[in-house]
């Protein structure tokens, strides 16, 4: 029984026990015998003052995790499978059964969301939304990839039919803040260029997964997906060793990437897809409107408590404006509603990590000690899973927050008088995906478009930094990212460009008509999918 409270809104229950002893491998939903992992919520507190236990996955081994591996492996069968040689309409068709399997779970996922992440009610709907939308605009792009694939190029006599083909077995990590969306983003593109793969769910966010496995076993040829469960040393270390793995796809923290790469033997094959940290900044200019200022930054700031890579980690604010926005948005900050994920209107909601409030803390006790203060009446103030956002000021330098990725509900906010000073910071800085720039006039913006483009991916003007429309480039520069992921372009980041090329001859001018007019090949075609 799960010792979750029984007063709980009819719609947000966990009334079953959530004890999960299933994996997925070579198509067969297999049952796990071994050690088990507890999964804890961080969202209330049993009677002994700890998360309360919602259940249990597998808590597997290096061996199931290589069982996995060789099913993928044998799958792709290196290049000759079913699934990389099939016919794209076909390969899409599967992927649609995915999607419409997949929505019958939204109330079951939705909820687990809330409870092991602590994301509200309307994100977590958003999150399971935006997931069934982006793999329908994945198929979507696909068709459009392959439209434009659906011909031959003449050049110097010699005629070629271009298109993309897979890289191989993906080892796919996804992250906990986004555990359905920012994980399928890489899963999902994979799987639909023919790729095979090796999926791990994070380590907060993995009850949520298992009502979809079914989903995978029955849509997909065995073997196409292969899902695991357990820590990254006995899952995904092993599986990099071996050396079969082509590809590694993981959103996360660097450090993690950097030790899986080490674990590989031969890195200068193995491609990556990596979504890393960031540490995105606003920079607030005198001319800034302070209402859309403040607001923006609010969202940008603490959107599920600041723990997105997206986030906006410092905001540099020109001093002759600093007092006053400083003071609005402190008191904006004081104003937002703290509760349980399903509560409606609550915008700061408990953290799922255990020690995250302790680690907020002590960025905000060691500002303190090096002479910032902080603002807002609320800040800082602490419970056993839940520091309330400090907003801190002014930050320098030999603060840990100005340096480190707070990722939590702390905002630092650095005065400056000369424009040079945020930008030598971003320069200087290990990370460069996004940044916030706030202000109207075009003679101080149009400057500083043309500089910060070289040092960030995305210049976010009057708004907070995002990661959406999915259809837009993601990335990041430095530290903060390998690859592209957007819906068109994680197509091109999962496959590679790939033809077949012959002499102008009558001969083999017919040779090719037959070839895209018969059926003895999939890779050779003209068909224009709709």
């Amino acid at each position: 029984m799960l010792n979750v409270p029984t007063d709980l809104p009819e719609n947000v229950r966990l009334t079953d026990s959530l004890h999960y002893t299933n994996y997925l491998v070579d198509g067969h939903l297999k049952e796990w015998k071994g050690a088990k992992a507890e999964v804890r919520s961080n969202i209330l507190m049993d009677e002994n003052g700890n998360p309360i236990l919602l259940g249990t996955v597998p808590d597997m081994d290096s061996e199931a995790a290589l069982e996995a591996l060789e099913s993928a492996v044998n799958a792709f069968d290196r290049g000759r499978g079913a699934w990389p040689t099939m016919k794209v309409k076909e390969r899409i068709a599967c992927m649609e059964v995915f999607a419409e399997r997949m929505i019958p779970h939204r109330e079951e996922v939705v909820k687990l969301l809330m409870w092991e992440i602590g994301k509200t009610k309307s994100d977590s709907y958003k999150e399971f939304d935006r997931t069934v939308l982006y793999i329908k605009d994945t198929i979507e792009a696909y068709k459009k990839l392959d439209r434009r694939s659906a011909r031959f190029d003449n050049e110097d006599g010699i005629w070629a039919h271009i298109r993309r083909s897979p890289l191989g077995v993906v080892l796919c990590l996804g992250p906990y803040n986004y555990p359905l969306n920012e994980t399928f983003c890489l899963l999902i593109p994979a799987l639909i260029m023919g790729n095979t793969a090796v999926f791990k769910p994070a380590k907060i966010g993995i009850l949520l997964i298992t009502p979809l496995l079914q989903a995978f076993a029955d849509s997909f040829p065995p073997g196409v997906v292969n899902v695991v469960f357990g820590r990254g040393r006995k899952i995904a270390a092993p599986i990099m060793r071996t050396g079969k793995i082509d590809v590694l796809a993981l959103i996360g923290h660097s450090s993690s990437a950097v030790a899986l790469q080490d674990e590989h033997p031969y890195k200068n094959r193995l491609r990556l897809i990596l979504g890393l940290e960031a540490n995105n900044p606003a920079i607030i200019l005198p001319s800034a409107d302070m209402d859309q200022a403040v607001k923006e930054c609010i969202s940008g700031s603490l959107s599920f408590n600041g723990q997105r890579c997206t986030a906006l980690k410092v905001i540099f604010v020109h001093e002759s404006i600093a007092e006053e926005f400083n003071a609005r948005f402190s008191k904006a900050v004081d104003e937002l509603t703290y509760g349980l994920p399903w509560e409606d209107g609550v915008f700061l909601t408990p953290l799922p990590e255990k020690d995250k409030p302790e680690y907020i803390q002590s960025l905000v006790s060691d500002a303190k000690d090096k002479g910032a203060q902080v603002l807002n009446t609320k800040g800082g103030q602490m419970s056993k899973n839940y520091c309330y956002p400090a907003v801190l000021y002014p930050v320098t330098t030999e603060m840990r927050v100005y340096s480190e990725e707070q990722f939590g509900p702390v905002i630092p906010i650095i005065p400056f008088k000369d424009i040079e000073e945020p930008l030598d910071a971003i320069a200087a800085s290990e990370y460069g995906q996004q940044v916030s720039l706030f202000g109207k006039e075009t003679d101080n913006i149009g400057p500083l478009i043309d500089i910060l483009a070289n040092l960030v991916c995305r210049i976010n003007l009057n708004s907070a930094c995002q990661r959406g429309p999915d259809v837009y480039p993601f990335t990041g520069r430095k530290n903060s990212a390998v690859g592209t992921l957007s819906v068109f372009d994680a197509l091109r980041s999962f496959s590679i460009r790939t033809f077949v090329a012959t002499k102008d001859s009558e001969e083999n001018k017919a040779l090719l008509n037959n070839l895209t007019q018969g059926d003895d090949s999939n890779f050779m075609s003209t068909e224009y999918l709709l």
